[in-house]
């Protein structure tokens, strides 16, 4: 009985300790727990600090503004008239295409007009905007030196090239002016034939020189149909654009 008692009182020691360990261990954990929680949040306000983190930041103010742009579809058999739409553009582009095009997907899909390289190269987008013939991919909504005016109240007007005819919204008819570019053969023509043997026309640096400044018209016809003298004698008067060729 006495080996019996010492047995069961080192087994209620052991048990003891144990539990006194497992104790231990315990507030290790919560001591533990604690602290990376609050490193978490530390991390997590400093992070929040930082520029460009996923910190939720208030709504910006809106900046309304207003495009009024010329419609017309022939088959409609109405009068043209101009329709008018909002944009914020805290989400839009800084140029006129970017509002035409936002337009386009988001409010009216039936809105026409021409585009292609958006880089000023091509010419497609030519078009009058505020009474200025310009291209649309070049054209700042807003001035990058004030950026009160788009906001100012005051709606932006956008009409086809004038004094053409219009076949849907923004799109003129180009098929005169093209005709009067093709009219005067706009390539390079040589006074004599080849010589027998010869495989290529060799270009001097003096003969390119005499190239530069008429090669870079892109054929858009702002300056043409800003000419008074081709609004009213299209038929005859070739106008600047072709002439320079």
């Amino acid at each position: 009985p006495t080996e019996r008692k010492t047995k069961i009182g080192q087994v209620s020691r052991n048990a003891g300790t144990m539990l006194s360990s497992i104790s231990t261990s315990s507030r290790h954990v919560l001591a533990l727990t604690k602290s990376l929680a609050i490193r978490g949040l530390a991390t997590t306000t400093d992070a929040s600090l930082k520029v460009g983190s996923t910190a939720v930041h208030p709504p910006r103010k809106e900046r309304i503004k207003y495009f009024k742009i010329y419609r017309w579809d022939p088959e409609q058999r109405q009068k043209p008239y101009l329709s008018t739409y909002p944009i914020d553009l805290n989400d839009c582009g800084p140029m006129m295409l970017d509002a035409l095009i936002k337009i386009k997907n988001e409010q009216d899909p039936t809105l026409t007009f021409r585009r292609s390289c958006r880089e000023g190269i091509c010419g497609s987008c030519a078009m009058n905007i505020d009474g200025v013939n310009t291209l649309a991919c070049l054209c700042y909504i807003e001035s990058p030196d004030d950026k009160k005016s788009a906001s100012s109240g005051k709606a932006t007007k956008i009409y086809p090239l004038p004094h053409m005819y219009v076949i849907k919204d923004l799109v003129p008819d180009m098929g005169n002016f093209y005709e009067q570019y093709r009219s005067i053969q706009p390539w390079l023509q040589t006074e004599n034939g080849k010589s027998e043997g010869q495989a290529e026309f060799l270009q001097s640096k003096q003969d390119r020189a005499k190239l530069d400044g008429m090669y870079e018209c892109i054929l858009c016809a702002c300056c043409s149909t800003a000419c008074p003298s081709y609004w009213w004698n299209a038929d005859k008067y070739l106008g600047p654009a072709v002439l320079m060729q």
